[in-house]
């Protein structure tokens, strides 16, 4: 499945346009991991969109930012994320609303959790 992401970046006057790495299942049948993968590549190629040599693998965080899954008026649904270095729309997707929320929330709150520990006390 291919897709792209618009990224506007604060302080500028124009939106760029990037695609988003292959991802081998359809939208439907999504994992967490596969949205993972999605969020990730959104905030690496706004990353790349501000500092053009930064590392490409550089680790991502994700959280400190806002996201929203919209219908998109064509059909499908887009991811959007705001954060204070701009914003990022990606998609159309082909799956629902709800269900891409879910998985989105999921994710987040997992990258929230605080590293299991192998300490026992």
């Amino acid at each position: 499945m291919n897709a792209s992401v618009d990224i506007w970046l604060r302080g500028e006057n124009h939106a760029t346009t990037v695609p988003l790495p292959a991802i081998a299942r359809q939208p439907g049948a999504w994992t967490e991991e596969d949205v993972r993968v999605v969020l990730t590549s959104m905030l690496r190629a706004m990353d790349r969109a501000s500092k053009p040599d930064s590392d490409p693998d550089r680790p991502v965080a994700l959280r400190g930012f806002s996201w929203i899954v919209n219908p998109f008026e064509a059909g499908g649904v887009v991811i959007a994320l705001e954060l204070s270095l701009g914003a990022a729309v990606a998609g159309p997707f082909d799956i629902a609303e709800r269900d891409l929320t879910k998985l989105i929330q999921k994710v987040v709150d997992a990258a929230r959790m605080p590293p299991a520990s192998s300490t026992v006390h």
